[in-house]
């Protein structure tokens, strides 16, 4: 099962926006599922402006790649955003104006998707 696939499956079994992703990505990162799922928990359920599963992506990208990971996280952001019209969680449920951009399902697959191959890519 492809990794992507993974982040999907894990949320359908009640993982977290964030814990789906960086769970199914932990080896990439360096992190113990255990601490995947630590850190996964301050960024998601709307807690930041971010959504919790591109943050969650994007901390893949900081732990695998460090210092040289900001051109990269931007480069995410940037794919993210061309495909769902935003980054931010209220706007993608369409919070304030009743219009949902993306559900919480298709975010997590998109996030998981675009960073798998851009680790494929790199």
């Amino acid at each position: 099962m492809k990794k992507s696939e993974q982040a999907v499956e894990n949320h359908k079994n009640r993982y977290t926006c964030s814990g789906a992703v960086l769970c199914a990505f932990a080896e990439d990162a360096g992190l113990s599922e255990d601490k995947a799922v630590e850190l996964s928990r301050s960024m998601a359920g709307g807690r930041m402006i971010k959504c919790g599963a591109v943050l969650a992506a994007e901390q893949v990208l900081k732990e695998k790649y460090g210092e040289e990971s900001g051109s990269l996280i931007d480069e995410f952001e940037r794919r993210f955003i061309e495909k769902n019209g935003s980054a931010v969680c209220k706007e993608l449920k369409g919070i304030e104006t009743g219009k949902m951009l993306r559900s919480c399902r298709g975010c997590v697959t998109d996030a998981a998707e675009i960073l798998e191959q851009m680790l494929e890519d790199s």
